[in-house]
């Protein structure tokens, strides 16, 4: 029987080497040569960041702050190779989560669908 480890280094290296993977450090390292570029996406994932730790703290985010989030993204999105990042970013969330869900189908046959059991 393989060692979980040894698996999920391979996975690891499998995710390094794909296509997906390949296509995202691309429009990444696109976003980084081009300096305006890299000044809406660093504002835009501190945008990000700020929001996010606000609401882990049960923290109020603010009308203006929702509004300043909108704007932020709306400009992001108009930038040609910040907009690539971003969709070669959900790409890759895609193959995650597939993966993900596939790692975690033992719990989930363990566990069942709880709803499922009740009606049995």
């Amino acid at each position: 029987m393989p060692n979980i480890y040894d698996s999920a280094y391979d996975l690891e290296k499998a995710i390094r080497n794909s296509e997906e993977f390949k296509n995202l450090k691309d429009a990444y390292d696109a976003v980084m040569a081009d300096e305006s570029a890299k000044q809406m996406f660093d504002n835009f994932r501190n945008t990000q960041m700020e929001l996010q730790e606000k609401q882990m703290q049960g923290q109020e985010i603010s009308e203006e702050e929702v509004e300043k989030a909108r704007q932020v993204v709306e400009l992001v999105q108009q930038h040609e190779d910040i907009s690539k990042l971003m969709e070669e970013e959900q790409r890759l969330n895609v193959v995650i989560n597939d993966v993900s869900r596939i790692i975690t189908k033992p719990l989930e046959e363990l566990y069942g669908n709880p709803e499922e059991q009740s009606n049995e």
